[in-house]
Parts: structure tokens; C-alpha cells; sequence
């Protein structure tokens, strides 16, 4: 049963990517270009050379955590989509905690630790504020953790335009930097920093929470129907807020990977989607946690294949968001379809003859 499930969910992803790639191409003749040439172009862009790799794989860092950050709560039945929020709060917090660490003469670790806590906090509050709405109040997750989301935003766009800003930022307003001490650095024998490695450890961490730990096992019978897991005793409240704080926590980290690996300062780069193409990489990945990674990885190549379609083709970068809406559209349409097609293979009889069918009795 468990691999029919399984396979049932790689049989809906598949056809929710197959389906867009569809829409895409019809979308593509549209506007009088070859489908063909323009598919072949973003595989270029984005896996076809070890600089095309480089680039796909540090966008695809944070990609896996905000996917991660969607997946999470969907184990216990919430949808939230608040994760550009908790992302932009998590850049702003580690920032300030990283600045005032060391500042405070701390070391570079103890900095950074500081920093990723500090993200991972104001990530993790962001989201679980929705999730006590949801819990406590009965309202509809998906809408507040949007609002908090938008709330999010304007707070950091207020604190890095005044409060937090730096005097000497003219152009593009950002915090204080970090000092270059803190900043992460790259894995050993490559150009991609080490946020590509937690985001992978946290997928793996949070797959095994969900499927071998009897936390996991709570939240996916809360997922499966509340009234039965209210009726054998589960804290579902509970459950509920705490799988919205995991979820915003790896946000909230996705954030201060961004700030410690990137930017070296909270700006206005830390709202790149990055949070709203997590929502997509978790529908695709079927809200499996360590499917988020080879999912993320698409996603990442399809965004780093924008600039090559420019130079090559003269079609503009947001050619490759056409592209991830029209394959989140895919991905709802089969959702929609899901249990509406029996998906059951029937079992073929190996021996002996077929019982005839029972013959109707007249009324």
C-alpha cells in the first residue's frame, strides 16, 4: 500500500511537470518562438556546464528550505504560504544578531551561530503566529499567514529604509555589513557555499521527523483527519503551532544563509520569490521533505537559465516565471484530479478460470 501511495504521488508530479512544460510550450508558439529551441536553451542555462551547475545549485539553496518550509505544515493539513515573510525576517534578524555579536567580541563561529539562531527565532515566530490563528481561533491558515507574510515585508522594508539603515548605503538601502569574518564560506573544493549542505541536512533531518519518529507519525494523523486525532488523545493545538514554527524556522534560516553567504547585509535582494517559489518546489515535491532537494534543483536551473534566454533568444528573464506559474497551474490541476482516478491496479488471476458474473435477479 505504502508504494502505491508512493507511486501514485511520482505518477501526479511527473504529470503536473509534463502538463506545464505543455502549457509552456503552447505558450511559446504564441508569441512566434520555436518551444524547442527555448526548452533547449534553459537545459543550457541551467545544467548543461559546470558554471550552469554552480549557478543553479546556489539558487537552489534556499529554495529547499522555504520548500521545506511549506512541506512541514502540510503533514498536519495546514497550507501556509507565508514563507517570503518569515524569510525576510530571518535575513533582518540574523543581520542585526550577527553585527551585534560581533561587535560584542565575539568569535566568527559564535557569530554566525548567533546569527542562524536569531533567523531560525524570528522565522519560526512569523509563521507560528499563523499557526495559533489557525489553532486557537479557527482562522483559515492559508489567508494569515499571507497577511503576516505581507506584514512581514512592510516591517522589513520600514526598519531597513530607517531604523537599521546604513548611512552609507545611497542607492540600495541595506543594514550594516557584517564583518568578513562572519560570513560563510564556500565547501572545500568548490564555488558553492555551505548553505547548499544545511538546506540538504535539514530536508533529510525533516523527512525523518515525519516519517520515523512518533512526533511525525502525531502530525500526519492531525493531517489526516483532526476530529480523530482530538478523539485518541493528541495535542493538536500543539501539533498544529509547532509544525508551522519548524516550517518557519527553516525560512527564517533560509534568510540568514542569504544574508551570511550572499549579501553580507539585509536589502531589498532578500525579496527575490525565493519564498513564493518554495510554495511550488513543495506542491511538486508532493510535500515530501527530501524530495524538496531534487525538486529545488529544477526550479533553481529553470530561474538560471533567465539571463542566457536573454542574451541568446532576446526573450526577457521573466520568460522562466511564465514557465514555474504555468507549472504550479499543472500541479493544482492534477491535486484536483487526484482521487477522482482510480489509480489501483485491479490483480490479474493466475489460476484457474474467471468466475462468471453473477447473473441479475429480476424484482
Amino acid at each position: 500500500m505504502a508504494s502505491s501511495r508512493g507511486l501514485q504521488s511520482t505518477l501526479i508530479a511527473l504529470a503536473g511537470v509534463v502538463g506545464g512544460l505543455i502549457l509552456f510550450a503552447l505558450f511559446v508558439l504564441a508569441i512566434g518562438r520555436n518551444p524547442l529551441e527555448v526548452v533547449v536553451t534553459i537545459f543550457e542555462g541551467a545544467f548543461a556546464s559546470s558554471f550552469a551547475w554552480q549557478n543553479t545549485l546556489l539558487r537552489s539553496a534556499p529554495l529547499i528550505l522555504t520548500g521545506l518550509a511549506v512541506a512541514i505544515p502540510a503533514q498536519v493539513g495546514l497550507v501556509m504560504i507565508g514563507g517570503e515573510g518569515a524569510l525576510a525576517l530571518g535575513g533582518l534578524a540574523a543581520a542585526a544578531a550577527g553585527l551585534a555579536a560581533s561587535q560584542a567580541g565575539a568569535g566568527p563561529l559564535t557569530a554566525i551561530t548567533i546569527a542562524c539562531a536569531a533567523g531560525m527565532a524570528a522565522g519560526a515566530l512569523s509563521n507560528a503566529a499563523a499557526g495559533a490563528l489557525r489553532a486557537w481561533r479557527g482562522m483559515n491558515e492559508t489567508i494569515a499567514s499571507l497577511l503576516i507574510s505581507y506584514i512581514a515585508i512592510a516591517l522589513f522594508n520600514h526598519l531597513v529604509d530607517g531604523p537599521m539603515r546604513d548611512p552609507a548605503s545611497l542607492n540600495k538601502p541595506s543594514t550594516h555589513p557584517l564583518p568578513e569574518a562572519t560570513m560563510l564560506g564556500n565547501m572545500p573544493g568548490t564555488d558553492l557555499h555551505w548553505g547548499l549542505a544545511i538546506g540538504v541536512v535539514a530536508a533529510v533531518l525533516a523527512q525523518l521527523l515525519v516519517s520515523r519518529t512518533t512526533a511525525g507519525f502525531a502530525m500526519r494523523v492531525a493531517g489526516g483527519n483532526l476530529r480523530a486525532a482530538r478523539l485518541v488523545g493528541l495535542p493538536v493545538s500543539a501539533l498544529l503551532v509547532a509544525a508551522c514554527a519548524l516550517g518557519g524556522m527553516c525560512a527564517g534560516l533560509a534568510g540568514a544563509i542569504e544574508v551570511l553567504a550572499v549579501h553580507g547585509s539585509a536589502n531589498a535582494s532578500l525579496l527575490g520569490g525565493f519564498g513564493y517559489t518554495g510554495i511550488l518546489v513543495a506542491f511538486i515535491a508532493r510535500q515530501q521533505p527530501l524530495a524538496t532537494v531534487p525538486v529545488a534543483v529544477l526550479l533553481g536551473g529553470i530561474a538560471a537559465a533567465g539571463s542566457l534566454l536573454q542574451r541568446r533568444l532576446d526573450l526577457p528573464d521573466a520568460t522562466t516565471q511564465v514557465l514555474q506559474g504555468l507549472l504550479f497551474v499543472s500541479i493544482l490541476a492534477c491535486e484536483a484530479m487526484h482521487g477522482r482516478i482510480n489509480w489501483r491496479l485491479r490483480p490479474i488471476a493466475l489460476r484457474g478460470p474467471q468466475a462468471a458474473p453473477t447473473p441479475e435477479v429480476p424484482r
